[in-house]
């Protein structure tokens, strides 16, 4: 008896032991991978705090995958070559004030400026979706479509159905959804369009109770490529939401078409993405058809994540907001910058730039929006302008500064699209087109409430308080 129990004790020590050099040794390798201290510091709190449910947490939610190469050199140079076929042209430059912007996105991510491309605007779900329908009614060689919720409702439903009359018409048909983002969808919807001669392929499958360090990085692109000659990208997915709106109202949202040479940097993020799921390489001049020139713009596509050295669009947000000199305007969903650019807003407005931000008044994740409260009083202070939507759901993604760049696509200005997230971005650099981007951004302020900033500061300490601690979680969230 005594012996038996003398065993219990030396299993019970040694796996005691063993589970606590496990969770140090965790913390270590979180420790050395140097990253962002707010972002370690949420994780080492968690190891210590909930050591078992921390452990299973960080294996699924947090691992580091920046320095995983997830396609060759070779093959992305094979895939990105029709984009530097053409020699650049005279006319293909931009004003000295972006220059710089251009050179950092095309070393660090290899985006080459396009130009001529025309863009159309949509700022409700409904005509998107009339444009999306009839665009692929006329494709008549493929039909790419990339997006993170590809929902069964109703219209998922007429957006397969279009997809499954063009693949029994003979046109090649290729789908990625993204494996978290359309988990409503049940399986044999999808069957469906693969019985139908359509490939269609998830983005890092996730298949629980087998865990996968892949939960946490997700495609949250949204791109749909006809013929190589028309293009969507923007805020919407495919589900009934985006035209019927939620229980918290419409949802105003922003989606675009592209036409000519800018589809190119769609096609290319779409077969790079492919090719990651499917082990396809997709190439040929079908696929980059020449294209005549709709306007004067020039922009880059540029498709940013996880994966790779640079973190993209931070960069190139910092760079914009850096070298704001009259005004820069942000629409986003969700508020949680990094603290990089959290500082280089206020420093900006405090340098006198008119900063003005536009969040929802109301938000689908009730701890996002905790968190996203707790950095509106510095903002406020340092004169950054705060505007509350409140029709509905805002879920527009844009950026505008000084009449010359807009920044439009899927990336929300906060850590997951910055740090977790496949997105796709277009920065567009024509006064025009910006101006219109500005004008939309002072339409929908006309439905905003100011954020007064004597009655902010006031508001009940609780509130704050709970504010500030879901602000130490703001990068897992």
């Amino acid at each position: 008896m005594f012996m038996d129990i003398q065993l219990n004790t030396i299993v019970g020590l040694t796996l005691f032991a063993l589970y606590s050099i496990s969770i140090v040794s965790l913390i270590i390798v979180v420790l050395l991978e140097n990253r962002n201290p707010l972002k370690t510091i949420p994780w080492v709190i968690v190891l210590l705090l909930l050591p078992g449910v921390g452990l299973i947490f960080y294996f699924v939610f947090g691992q580091d995958n920046r320095r995983q190469r997830i396609i060759s050199r070779r093959t992305y140079k094979r895939i990105m070559r029709p984009l530097y076929a053409t020699p650049v042209q005279d006319r293909c430059a931009v004003e000295p004030p972006c220059r710089p912007l251009v050179r950092l996105l095309n070393r660090n991510h290899r985006n080459p400026l396009l130009y001529g491309s025309g863009l159309s605007v949509y700022t409700r779900g409904a005509d998107k979706f009339d444009a999306l329908l009839e665009e692929i009614g006329r494709a008549r060689h493929h039909i790419h479509l990339q997006y993170y919720i590809f929902d069964g409702d109703a219209t998922g439903r007429r957006v397969q159905q279009a997809l499954i009359d063009k693949a029994r018409a003979g046109i090649r048909v290729r789908v990625i959804y993204d494996d978290v983002g359309s988990w409503h969808a049940k399986n044999t919807f999808f069957a469906e369009m693969r019985k139908a001669g359509i490939q269609v392929y998830p983005f890092l499958r996730v298949a629980f109770p087998v865990l996968t360090s892949k939960v946490n990085y997700r495609n949250h692109r949204k791109i749909v490529v006809i013929d190589g000659r028309v293009g969507f990208m923007g805020g919407m997915n495919i589900a009934d939401r985006y035209i019927h709106g939620t229980p918290l109202g419409p949802w105003r949202d922003t989606h675009f078409k592209i036409t000519g040479k800018g589809v190119h940097g769609l096609q290319s993020a779409f077969l790079i993405d492919w090719y990651v799921i499917s082990k396809e390489l997709v190439k040929g001049r079908e696929y980059y058809p020449s294209e005549k020139i709709y306007s004067d713009n020039i922009l880059q596509i540029v498709a940013s994540g996880p994966a790779g050295l640079w973190r993209t669009l931070v960069q190139a947000f910092l760079f914009c907001i850096m070298n704001a000199r009259n005004y820069l305007y942000i629409q986003t969903p969700y508020f949680l910058p990094t603290e990089d650019l959290n500082q280089a807003l206020q420093t900006v407005a405090l340098g006198g730039v008119d900063i003005r931000l536009m969040i929802p008044e109301r938000s689908d994740s009730r701890m996002v929006n905790m968190a996203s409260r707790s950095f509106l009083a510095d903002m406020v202070k340092a004169g950054v302008k705060v505007y509350f939507y409140k029709p509905g759901f805002l879920h527009s993604k844009l950026l505008v500064t000084d009449d010359a760049l807009a920044c439009i696509g899927s990336a929300n200005f906060d850590f997951r699209s910055f740090e977790h997230n496949f997105e796709v971005n277009a920065f567009v650099y024509q006064a025009s087109f910006a101006c219109r981007m500005k004008e939309m951004f002072l339409d929908d302020m006309t439905q905003c409430e100011q954020l007064v900033p004597a009655h902010w500061l006031k508001r009940p300490v609780l509130r704050r308080l709970a504010e500030s601690f879901m602000r130490l979680f703001s990068p897992l969230l």
